[in-house]
């Protein structure tokens, strides 16, 4: 049996290991991956939060006049560690000699972009300055501006060595995990594995996926060209951006009483779009589900439990969120539709699906509630947490690692498949052989 050609999607064309964060190309989206949020949600920053300034300067500048060289001043800085000395100096010297002025603003901002880049060397953890941390939180409400694409990094020497890749290089390519569902990337023929090499002509070596994000974005209805190498082949994507409104959840009735239902993102609203339309369909009969991850970049760590519940009997373990001695327990909560075995389930995985989606793919399999079909996911176990900062921007920090409910770890290889079944080589066709697998699976083959 074969699903209506209504209900397959074009599974993503397989891609190497992955590494790095995952970004919608509209306003930035750090899910479990770009990741999971930590205690809570990404992007929920406390609004109240403020935080002490690690450097204390002068608020104003001696500006010569008419002499065109600034004049030599003295500048304080309060160092909260001896190794800060190096920074208050560099700060100094700076304001005191550099040929042209340049503010205390921008000093700080590439400050803080080195700390995080250079510093941390964790691709998952990054900055944002003010004019792009406010839209960067409303991905997760389920709409933004852009061309509906996942992306990350991958170390093309090395797939184990995920610090390598902060920015991109000769062997760290920008990649495409997967266009979104309808998007205007998935239209133009963007395609999962497809290396990003410039956009609108300008290359993308040296720059950080998070600062490439941002050359993406723009106005609904304005183009934008993106340079990709796929396999051994060179070419010129124009895609035209648009406001999406993602459709986190589709699902309808296949014959013979199965049930096909598909998340696209973890977002605040997800949990209760999914329960809907799984209830229609056991409302309509569903002896078995097809539950479809593929492609899906994760999204809030609330929304990966709040889905895995409905599956997993209540009071057992989903998955452990750890920081050093610090473990959290994450438990299924009751009331889940389907937390008994009356109802079999297949859930289908892939390269792309990633952080959360690896939550509920680890949850589901670890405790025998679904036989996984598909290829081993994306491979990412850490978990990051926004917080704003006093200029406006904000600061996304790597917090804590989760591990499944055995307490293994989605990282470096992705959760395997219980079935391993390819995706079609044609991205673009019709044929989908994980879900005719999946079917084949529920109807007892």
């Amino acid at each position: 049996m074969t699903a209506s050609p209504s209900t397959r999607r074009s599974p993503a064309a397989s891609a190497a290991a992955l590494i790095a964060v995952l970004l919608l190309f509209g306003v930035l989206t750090f899910v479990a991956g770009l990741a999971v949020g930590g205690r809570g949600a990404i992007g929920q920053a406390d609004p109240g939060a403020t935080a002490e300034p690690s450097v204390a300067v002068p608020s104003d500048t001696a500006t010569p006049d008419p002499e065109p060289t600034p004049i030599l001043e003295t500048v304080t800085c309060a160092e909260p560690t001896e190794a800060f000395a190096v920074l208050c100096e560099t700060y100094a010297q700076i304001k005191g000699q550099y040929v042209d002025e340049i503010s205390d603003e921008d000093l700080v901002d590439g400050a803080v972009r080195g700390m995080i880049e250079y510093g941390l060397e964790d691709p998952y953890s990054g900055y944002l300055p003010p004019d792009q941390f406010g839209s960067a939180l409303d991905d997760l409400s389920g709409e933004f501006s852009g061309i509906g694409a996942e992306v990350g990094m991958e170390n093309l020497a090395d797939s184990d060595d995920l610090a390598a890749c902060t920015v991109v290089t000769e062997t760290c390519a920008m990649v495409i995990v997967a266009p979104l569902d309808g998007s205007p990337a998935e239209a133009a023929g963007l395609r999962a594995g497809d290396h990003v090499l410039a956009i609108d002509g300008t290359s993308t070596v040296g720059e950080s996926v998070s600062s490439l994000v941002y050359q993406v974005r723009g106005e609904a209805g304005t183009d934008v060209t993106l340079s990709v190498r796929r396999d051994d082949e060179e070419l010129d994507i124009t895609i035209t951006r648009a406001v999406i409104d993602l459709q986190e959840v589709n699902a309808e009735m296949l014959e013979d009483g199965i049930g096909y239902i598909r998340l696209t993102s973890f977002t605040d609203r997800a949990p209760e779009l999914f329960r809907d339309a799984l209830q229609g369909l056991l409302d309509q009969g569903a002896t078995g589900i097809a539950f479809d991850l593929r492609g899906n970049p994760g999204g809030f760590i609330t929304t990966a439990q709040a889905i895995a519940a409905e599956f997993v009997p209540a009071g057992e373990l989903l998955f452990t969120v750890e920081s050093g001695e610090d473990v959290q327990r994450w438990q299924s909560e009751p009331g889940g539709l389907l937390q008994t075995d009356a109802v079999e389930v297949v859930l289908l995985i892939d390269e792309g699906s990633a952080s959360a989606s690896e939550i509920v793919a680890g949850a589901l399999k670890e405790t025998a509630r679904a036989t996984l079909v598909g290829q081993p996911t994306f491979g990412k176990n850490t978990v990051q947490v926004w917080s704003d900062l006093p200029n406006g921007g904000g600061l996304r920090i790597t917090t804590d690692r989760w591990f499944m409910p055995q307490h293994n770890s989605a990282a470096p290889d992705g959760i395997a498949p219980d079935v391993v079944v390819a995706s079609p080589l044609d991205p673009a066709s019709d044929a989908d052989p994980q879900l005719d697998r999946a079917l084949e699976i529920l109807q007892g083959g």
